[in-house]
């Protein structure tokens, strides 16, 4: 503001608040307003810095390694609530060694297929299906909300060979339709319990297999 209109604004002001609003008083109300803009500005703009400082931070910090180890992890657990506490003891040491190997190897193929930014957008459903749906856990992408792969275990009861869980997966590549196998489990010849059955152990007997 020039000298002559910051003159001209100070007899106006004293004039119409009859000296009840000094010059003074007008000039530091203007300065504040000016300072609180400007208070504005630098805040979004800092705002705005660490937004994507943390975004930078976020894609710098993420690790392939590390979300392949947590991926695994989250199978086995899932694996072992379906199993239920009826099924799992009986089975879990064979899974352990049998299977979740080869599920480690399908969770590292379905990996390559994807650039290592998209990767943090695949996620582990959560929740296996209970009594006799295949279901174990899907991966899938958070973006798209589609399946990528599906893990299932199918009971089989071949003839006079009793009851055997067989573990297999599914890709989108063909909708789904391929079996890819992981391995079988024999149970016993007796039915086994539905999966996710809470309640006593049930003894698995190899010696029944015929």
């Amino acid at each position: 503001m020039n000298k002559w209109l910051r003159k001209s604004l100070f007899v106006i002001v004293s004039i119409l608040t009859f000296g009840l609003v000094t010059p003074s008083q007008l000039m530091n109300n203007v300065n504040a307003d000016n300072h609180n803009d400007r208070d504005i500005v630098e805040a979004s703009s800092v705002d705005a810095n660490y937004a994507q400082a943390s975004r930078n931070i976020a894609q710098s910090e993420f690790n392939k390694e590390r979300f392949m180890q947590e991926l695994l992890k989250q199978a086995e657990l899932q694996s072992y609530q379906k199993f239920g506490t009826r099924i799992k003891p009986v089975i879990e040491n064979e899974f352990r060694e049998m299977i979740l190997p080869n599920i480690e190897t399908a969770l590292a193929e379905t990996a390559a297929q994807f650039p290592q930014e998209d990767l943090k957008h695949l996620i582990i459903t959560e929740q296996p299906g209970k009594g006799l749906s295949e279901k174990i856990f899907h991966i899938k992408n958070v973006d798209t909300g589609k399946d990528i792969v599906r893990f299932h275990v199918r009971r089989e009861h071949p003839p006079q060979s009793g009851y055997w869980f067989n573990f297999h997966y599914h890709t989108h590549h063909d909708e789904f339709q391929s079996h890819h196998n992981l391995g079988s489990i024999y149970w016993a010849k007796n039915t086994p319990p539905k999966w996710m059955s809470d309640g006593k152990r049930v003894e698995h007997r190899k010696s029944e297999l015929v």
